[in-house]
């Protein structure tokens, strides 16, 4: 038996070492390794014989529906039998409330299990009033890692949720709940327990300062799918995204309203983000592409004089780099001055794009703001900006227009070449010039 050594371990990234660092040397933290004690070194095991991949048999199980038809988009058509969830977001954004409204769905076909270890059982039960319909659901109060797979396995619910692995620790280790090792284990085992007792097991995590997921990267490596809140919790609505999906698609969105009744989902989003008030200066609609769902957006821009020698370039919702080369191609292509202004933008709702081809209407709303010039009414626009000033096509661009043209809007201003059926207009454009001419309504300006 090799002697039981001890480990520094980094607890932002996992990376661990023989001995203590000041800054950790894989992601560059400060005081972020602890001492952690590692367990005795196994014998070596047996080989196994292989496979051929022609010889496995794989079937295709039935998904688990949730009930909440948002939440089942988010994970591709439901939970898979026998996977790992990791659920992250801000502490009172409504993980616990919005899984347990999942369970006493669940609750009514199948076993549903619920490990808390933040909060009591009354506690839960108050919660679980509110909501209503979940006298079904079972629950435990543990926090001892063996004592939780050993009802796992005795009891082989259908679904259980676990909130939150933080707080799970395991006898074994001499290292405290919610350390790295602590963390790392209890996802190991859960994720063995799962996988050969059948049980789809959601697990509800910690996030950082940052926003990321509390732990190590092996947790996110070990899960089958890592699902993120986003949104304020004092605001009402929020966002649900997948960043890791083994069984269907990472760009799926859920968009969920924080009711007295808890988290109900929002199946038309365009509805709610979409609007904007006739004839005001630097807002204009984005036709985003998420997943399979077309969403209207909102983007509101100000310009502002600025005396600083630096301009500023904020922007919420969107990336910010990409938002400094929609500027500086504004300002070499289409003639508009921003080298001593402020520029803002935010996307209307808490909502972030990530996909380019609502630079257009990015570069309209800042393009109105410029101007004092409005966006003419009930047009959006959509299209990829580049370097050069020229327009490109952006995706599935028929199925922005269907959605353009559900909400009541006219007309779209689009890269040239884009077509479409129905009665909405094109505003076809080549360049960023052109679709600021067609989009921007010159007659309205201030002054004017």
């Amino acid at each position: 038996m090799a002697k039981a050594a001890t480990q520094f371990a980094c607890t932002d990234c996992g990376y661990s070492a023989g001995r203590w660092f000041g800054k950790c040397p894989s992601c560059g933290e400060f005081g972020t390794l602890v001492e952690e004690a590692t367990g005795q070194a196994k014998s070596a095991s047996a080989a196994k014989p292989t496979l051929r991949l022609i010889d496995v048999k794989a079937e295709e199980a039935e998904r688990i529906p949730t009930g909440i038809s948002e939440l089942d988009r988010v994970l591709g058509g439901g939970l898979v039998p026998a996977s790992l969830v990791l659920v992250g977001g801000e502490p009172g954004v409504g993980k616990s409330t919005l899984l347990l409204s999942a369970l006493a769905a669940m609750s009514t076909e199948r076993r549903a299990l619920l490990v808390t270890g933040e909060e009591s059982v009354a506690q839960v039960k108050l919660r679980a009033a509110r909501l209503g319909g979940a006298e079904q659901v079972e629950i435990l109060a543990e926090t001892e890692l063996e004592i939780v797979c050993a009802t796992l396995e005795q009891e082989r619910p259908a679904v259980c949720v676990i909130d939150s692995v933080q707080t799970l620790y395991s006898s074994e280790l001499g290292s405290a709940p919610g350390s790295v090792g602590q963390v790392r284990e209890a996802a190991a085992r859960l994720l063995r327990v799962a996988k050969e007792a059948g049980v789809a097991t959601i697990l509800v995590g910690h996030v950082t300062k940052d926003g990321a997921v509390a732990g190590p990267r092996v947790l996110e490596h070990l899960v089958d799918c890592v699902l993120q809140f986003e949104g304020d919790r004092y605001h009402e609505h929020r966002i649900l995204r997948a960043s890791k999906n083994r069984f269907g698609s990472t760009n799926e969105l859920a968009v969920f309203e924080m009711t007295g009744t808890g988290l109900v989902g929002v199946p038309e989003p365009s509805e709610l983000f979409g609007r904007t008030v006739e004839g005001e200066i630097g807002a204009a609609v984005a036709c985003a592409l998420e997943g399979s769902r077309p969403l209207l957006l909102e983007i509101q821009a100000l310009v502002a004089p600025t005396d600083l020698a630096m301009p500023r370039r904020v922007g919420t919702g969107v990336d910010p780099k990409r938002l400094a080369m929609i500027v500086a191609v504004l300002s070499r292509h289409a003639g508009i001055a921003l080298g001593q202004a402020d520029v803002f933008v935010n996307v209307a709702g808490g909502v972030r794009i990530d996909e380019p081809g609502a630079d257009l209407a990015i570069g309209l709303a800042i393009v109105s703001a410029a101007k004092g010039a409005p966006v003419k009414p009930r047009i959006a626009a959509f299209g990829e900006i580049g370097l050069t000033g020229r327009l490109r096509p952006a995706t599935q661009a028929e199925r922005r227009l269907e959605e353009c043209a559900k909400l009541g809007l006219e007309a779209a201003v689009a890269p040239a070449g884009t077509t479409g059926r129905g009665k909405l207009c094109i505003l076809e454009a080549e360049t960023l010039r052109e679709a600021a001419k067609a989009g921007i309504d010159a007659k309205r300006a201030e002054g004017g």
